[in-house]
């Protein structure tokens, strides 16, 4: 679901990245990245979903709660994860340029935070990194038709 979310936003322009939050085995909300789309920098595929789960689930501590994502978190996005309390994350393709869960920063395990999460990297690695190679590698050929 998170890789048609991925898709759904290439298919807009965006940075292909999705997300899925799923509570008690049920998905309670899907989003993929939105920003250029919403002239939001907020509007990240697991940053959107966490807030739609929110409200599908009338609370903000989402504990009890997976996010699966394409793309490993920004800074942003693990930062609301420890925020919402999340039991866990599954995320695709890791980020060398930004990710915050292991890549470059673990804002999941930093013990002078309030809360910790479990983390399972590299599902589905490849099929999500190959839809972000896709993607840019479409980019800079339309930009260099130009």
């Amino acid at each position: 679901m998170a890789l048609e979310e991925a898709c759904a936003a290439a298919a807009e322009g965006e940075v292909p990245c999705g997300a899925v939050v799923v509570c008690d085995g049920k998905v309670v909300a899907r989003a993929h990245n939105r920003r250029e789309t919403a002239h939001d920098p907020s509007a990240h595929a697991e940053f959107s979903a966490l807030v739609a789960a929110s409200q599908t689930l009338g609370r903000w501590r989402l504990s009890g709660c997976t996010v699966y994502v394409t793309l490993e978190p920004c800074l942003m996005c693990a930062g609301l994860m420890v925020n919402a309390r999340i039991d866990r994350c599954v995320y695709g393709a890791s980020d060398p340029k930004g990710g915050a869960l292991g890549t470059l920063f673990d804002v999941s395990h930093d013990e002078r935070l309030n809360h910790e999460f479990e983390v399972t990297p590299g599902v589905l690695a490849d099929d999500c990194a190959q839809e972000l190679r896709s993607f840019f590698r479409a980019r800079r050929s339309a930009r260099s038709a130009h």
